[in-house]
């Protein structure tokens, strides 16, 4: 089984200003040794952008639509552009994982509960193993939750979740096996 790290949407404009994910300087920092970790075990890092023509903090190109200053991003890293909250939608990517035989994702990033929750679900509905990296991901507080409890409200969801078939496994970065081949 080969691995990949799938970071997705940690851009400018949800790292800085009113817009900030919670806790945003620890995501980053968290994402920033699990990118360390997945370039000494050989894994792929890939970083997905979401973009949205109707808004400038996400138009193609725009200061917000950047990745975060802070991540340790390399010119080797895939980049994907998506559209919709499913990085795998109308993009490249699953036909680039399955041509270097990735079969497990580690996942984090932005937003728990719209990017991060679709992209995991439509990578276990396509059959990849899945690793949500479970203090790698954060949102916003919306009207009914804090951005807190909706981070840990999706980690005990994935936990649990066996309906697909693949596992998803929950785990901190730290505890993560960060190894190309499985």
């Amino acid at each position: 089984m080969t691995t990949a790290l799938l970071i997705i949407d940690v851009q400018t404009s949800l790292c800085t200003g009113p817009s900030a994910a919670f806790d945003i300087e620890r995501v980053l920092s968290t994402l920033n040794t699990g990118i360390a970790k997945a370039r000494e075990a050989g894994v792929a890092v890939v970083f997905v952008q979401h973009e949205q023509e109707s808004d400038p903090l996400f138009r193609f190109g725009s200061p917000g639509w950047q990745l975060a200053a802070q991540l340790q991003v390399g010119s080797e890293d895939e980049r994907v552009r998506k559209t919709t909250p499913d990085a795998f939608h109308e993009t490249h990517l699953h036909a680039w994982l399955q041509a270097r035989g990735i079969t497990r994702l580690l996942i984090g990033g932005l937003q728990s509960d719209f990017c991060v929750d679709t992209s995991v679900r439509r990578a276990l509905s396509l059959g990849y193993e899945v690793v949500l990296l479970a203090d790698a991901h954060s949102t916003l507080d919306n009207e009914v939750l804090t951005a807190a409890q909706i981070s840990a409200h999706h980690n005990a969801i994935f936990a649990n979740m066996t309906s697909f078939g693949p596992r998803i496994h929950v785990t901190p970065t730290a505890e993560v096996s960060f190894t190309a081949a499985r």
